[in-house]
């Protein structure tokens, strides 16, 4: 008897839309100082679940824990959020209200929060005296969860909006993806507005130009995976991994190259189903979404497909919060 897994309540935990199906849009890649840049155009509604038609701008980055990395990282970030400002026809005297979604209580949910402590906040000057002409009017709040707050996050930022009166929305929000190479190493930008909790299946509703009246972009870095995709991409390694040093021991020079050295996943690598089920048995037979599929059998009703973050994460999320925050400060003012 066949078996059959009634998979209607499954959806892959990500918010990237560079991790969605393909079919029925075309991604333009670039890749500038080992940088890869994604712009994505969407012109219909509901192409993918959740995403609404739009532009979709997506930074993949190695690291941005040293200056030199983290200036380059910040320059394009800066280019791209610039360019977005622009195809979204938002004015250059616009007002502005950066508003950073999450919680600061936990770590992987914080990146809003504490990208609102870099940003340049300047209405209050506006409402008492003359701006200096290099720096736009803005204003920032972090309205916190729901969970804390008791108040849907939208409806507090519809009544912040209807008293400011902003001609354009900033919103930074933590994202999960399903991949492990993007965990703090990729930025989303667009120009749809944000649908809070969406990637870990807590979706709350949307931030957009359809529920505030006025255009939003979304910036998002993805802080989380869920164990179905930590598992997924360690099994895909394992094949990686045996399909490289399958070849690399014939080579004179790994007897004088240690072997825990060489970085694998930099190398162009082909895999191939036989040597796959060698190592892996029925495992190493099963297409990506048939082992993710799987996987999700296994773990969801022993509550064990859990979100999870790198040990890492306090020191990376403090680091991009500040690059975002200056992202948005060069892209706004003149500075």
């Amino acid at each position: 008897m066949k078996h059959e897994v009634d998979l209607s309540k499954y959806e892959i935990r990500t918010d990237l839309v560079i991790e969605k199906e393909k079919e029925n849009f075309i991604n333009n890649e670039e890749v500038i100082d080992n940088i890869k840049i994604t712009r994505t155009k969407l012109k219909k509604d509901n192409l993918i679940k959740n995403k609404e038609k739009g532009d979709y701008i997506t930074i993949e980055f190695d690291d941005v824990t040293d200056s030199e990395n983290y200036e380059k990282v910040k320059k394009i970030l800066v280019n791209n959020l610039k360019y977005l400002i622009k195809e979204t026809n938002i004015k250059d005297d616009s007002f502005y209200l950066v508003i950073g979604l999450g919680n600061r209580n936990s770590t992987p949910d914080a990146i809003g929060p504490l990208t609102i402590d870099n940003v340049i906040v300047t209405n209050h000057i506006y409402l008492y005296d003359e701006l200096d002409s290099n720096y736009k009017r803005v204003s920032a709040i972090v309205p916190n969860v729901t969970a804390s707050t008791g108040i849907e996050t939208s409806d507090y930022i519809k009544g912040i909006v209807s008293v400011l009166k902003p001609d354009a929305i900033i919103v930074i929000d933590a994202l999960a993806s399903r991949s492990l190479k993007r965990v703090n190493k990729t930025i989303q930008l667009s120009n749809t507005g944000i649908t809070p909790g969406s990637g870990v299946g807590n979706n709350r509703n949307e931030i957009s130009k359809n529920t505030l009246g006025v255009p939003v972009i979304a910036i998002g870095i993805p802080t989380v995976v869920d164990a179905v995709s930590v598992v997924a991409d360690t099994i895909n390694f394992m094949e990686k991994h045996y399909a490289f040093y399958k070849d690399f021991f014939k080579l004179p020079l790994s007897k004088i190259v240690p072997s825990g050295q060489i970085n694998y996943l930099n190398k162009q690598i082909d895999t191939n189903l036989e040597d796959n089920k060698k190592i892996l048995g029925i495992i190493g037979s099963l297409s990506e979404d048939e082992l993710r599929n799987l996987l999700f059998e296994v773990l969801t009703p022993i509550n064990y497909n859990m979100i999870v973050t790198p040990k890492e994460v306090d020191f990376i999320v403090d680091k991009i919060s500040k690059l975002i925050g200056e992202a948005i400060n060069h892209s706004l003012h003149n500075i």
